[in-house]
């Protein structure tokens, strides 16, 4: 870990081709700055992404990165987590990839606990492939696909976790900067799994979910007397289906990572005898 990492240090000199406006701008700056405010360096940190408008954002951050197949980004961070303790290993997606093919490992990546990140960009839409109902879509949420609305109720993913055994769950909003990167660093430092569902919202596709919607509806739990530690009252919370909540909705007190449990504490991603001289310094270049 490194004391003296800056913001900037895990910016790319990649431009992201994002809509202009898009919520994941500020999803990814609040990220970089959590991991750079938490004293993570770009050498000792892993991005791994899925696919969609989420799915390039290893690419504009510096750091190691893998941009892998749809709904497959979490079991990849947690075989580098384990290989190699010592990472800040932190995964990104979107609602379409974390909640829809993505589900299952979803579910039991929140059962292991094992200790690394996960930022949900949720616009409650697929925005790359033009506008498609995702997931976590309104009901009646009209689209080219779904003219008369989906006709079934959203995934909630915070009661998702909640019911799987997430010892972390948390929400934000991408446009309230300061906030979302406080959420996203007690994320990177929870002992376990921290998982964070963003409001992210789509500009281009979703004129529902917009900015100004999540401004006005945006409840903070830290401007309540909401008990992060309490599950009922997190229960209450998640359930609570007219309420846009940001903040710690629950985080269990006394979590204790699997690979700790397991006794896995070395690191194991060696490179492999006969690999070329100068081998790490290519694969460094390369990211």
């Amino acid at each position: 870990m490194s004391s003296d990492v800056r913001f900037i240090d895990f910016k790319s000199d990649k431009q992201p081709t994002w809509c202009p406006g898009c919520g994941d701008f500020g999803t990814m700056n609040g990220m970089m700055k959590a991991l750079a405010e938490t004293g993570n360096h770009p050498d000792d940190t892993f991005v791994v992404a899925g696919i969609g408008c989420s799915g390039k954002i290893g690419t504009y951050m510096h750091s190691y990165a893998l941009h892998g197949v749809h709904g497959r980004a979490l079991p990849v961070g947690i075989g580098a987590k384990l290989a190699n303790p010592e990472l800040e290993v932190m995964v990104a997606g979107g609602d379409g990839d974390g909640y829809s093919i993505g589900a299952g490992h979803f579910v039991h990546a929140v059962r292991r606990n094992v200790d690394m990140s996960y930022v949900v960009m949720d616009n409650r839409i697929y925005g790359l492939t033009k506008g498609q109902a995702s997931p976590t879509s309104r009901e009646d949420f009209e689209t080219s696909t779904t003219p008369d609305g989906t006709n079934m109720p959203p995934v909630n993913p915070l009661a998702l976790a909640l019911s799987a055994g997430a010892t972390f769950i948390a929400q934000s909003f991408s446009s309230d900067s300061q906030r979302h990167t406080e959420i996203v660093k007690e994320a990177v430092e929870h002992d376990g799994f921290g998982f964070v569902n963003v409001y992210s919202p789509c500009v281009t596709f979703n004129d529902v979910d917009t900015y100004d919607y999540f401004r006005d509806a945006v409840v903070d739990l830290d401007e309540t007397d909401h008990d992060r530690h309490d599950k009922d009252a997190a229960r209450e919370k998640v359930l609570d289906g007219d309420t846009e909540y940001t903040g710690v909705i629950y985080q269990e007190e006394n979590s204790v990572p699997w690979e700790e449990r397991e006794g896995l504490d070395e690191n194991m991603a060696e490179i492999p005898d006969g690999a070329p001289e100068g081998a790490m310094d290519l694969v460094r270049e390369f990211y």
